[in-house]
């Protein structure tokens, strides 16, 4: 019964449509103020214009003399929608000069407030992007917004789609709370099926909230090791030492264990030094000695934790113990300190005319008389 009442409306709308259009007194009432509806318009194009180029501009220019950011200026967020409010309301006024009659007038008057809500919806939408993510981020200087901001934008951008699209539903005459109420009826079978979208966004928060890194950090995880590249709703975007780009939901990454590296205040190195068995011990000593000096002096070491000890007797090696930190915790730079103090230890060595123990086994063979006299009593036999 309801489609058959619905299909009746639009026949009557359409049969009321061409009764006007067909009627000769409306094209000729159309003539007669067609001039001065055309005069309206074009006096609203040229206050846009003014606009434009004299106040617009004028309060823009004024607020970065106040020292205002121009990446941070909401105005230029609205600017687009401003210029067509203009040419909105110049349409509006123009119509209203001509004679359309109480039809057309009503659906010009529709027409109008749903483009009003659509240009405040677009401006909202515009500052709710990257100017948010300007204003915000001149304010707080944290690097997590970088991940916080669009996710939030991205929220805030939705709502406002989604807000708009019911106010001008329901200026059309449509019944926004029925197709609210039918979401919620199939809100269960949408919940079966979106679980694991779900458990991605929920991770995706869970993941900012808790911030257990930024973008553009070094993290390691049983799924993937590199350097985040992107957090969105559903997965985490890090881009891999090979190059190669992963994404990881967001649900998996919120439950493995992630070992961040960029947040290493200083870099560890750790080895064992063996040397050769006959260094002497005077040897020994001065190597140790000269060896934690030289790391006590480097301007790239930490100087908290410096260790450097005649640790063990090994098989084929008297071994000293070298433990130290970087203070520069990037890969390319530890690696250069790391070279440049390996060498330092190699003059040391070289200095004390001490040698590099290697991997060896010594065979002694004992000199046994009574095997050598039964021997010799064979061989005269």
């Amino acid at each position: 019964m309801q489609e058959i009442l619905e299909v009746l409306e639009i026949n009557q709308w359409v049969e009321t449509v061409f009764s006007t259009l067909s009627h000769q007194r409306f094209w000729w009432d159309m003539g007669k103020y067609g001039g001065t509806a055309l005069l309206v318009f074009l006096l609203f194009l040229l206050l846009r214009k003014t606009f434009t180029l004299y106040v617009f501009r004028g309060i823009t220019k004024l607020l970065q003399r106040r020292g205002l950011d121009p990446k941070v200026n909401i105005l230029n967020c609205i600017e687009q929608p401003l210029r067509n409010w203009f040419v909105v309301l110049g349409l509006y006024f123009a119509l209203l000069v001509l004679p359309l009659g109480e039809f057309f007038q009503d659906l010009v008057t529709q027409t109008f407030r749903a483009s009003i809500i659509v240009l405040i919806a677009w401006g909202l939408y515009n500052i709710a992007g990257p100017c948010l993510f300007e204003v915000i981020n001149s304010k707080i200087d944290d690097k997590m917004d970088d991940i916080l901001i669009p996710f939030i934008s991205k929220i805030l951008r939705f709502l406002i789609i989604f807000l708009a699209f019911s106010l001008v539903a329901s200026e059309w005459g449509y019944d926004v709370t029925g197709i609210i109420a039918g979401l919620g009826l199939g809100g269960l079978a949408f919940a079966l099926a979106a679980q694991d979208t779900a458990a991605n966004i929920f991770g995706g928060i869970v993941i900012i909230t808790d911030k257990p890194f930024d973008i553009g950090d070094w993290i390691l995880s049983p799924s993937v090791e590199g350097t985040v590249e992107d957090i969105s709703f559903r997965s985490t975007r890090i881009r891999t030492f090979a190059n190669s780009l992963v994404s990881v939901p967001n649900s998996t990454l919120a439950k493995e264990p992630i070992t961040n590296w960029s947040k290493m205040g200083k870099r560890r190195v750790s080895f064992n030094l063996g040397v050769t068995y006959d260094t002497s011990r005077d040897q020994l000593k001065k190597c140790v000695e000269e060896i934690r000096k030289m790391l006590e002096n480097h301007p790239d070491v930490h100087k908290e934790v410096i260790f450097v000890k005649f640790d063990s007797f090994n098989d084929s090696s008297l071994d000293i113990f070298i433990y130290y930190f970087t203070i520069t915790i990037q890969w390319g730079a530890h690696m250069k300190v790391k070279e440049e103090i390996n060498l330092n230890i190699m003059k040391i060595l070289e200095d004390q005319r001490v040698s590099i123990a290697f991997p060896s086994r010594s065979l002694y063979l004992e000199n046994l008389p009574e095997y050598h006299q039964q021997e010799k009593q064979g061989q005269g036999e």
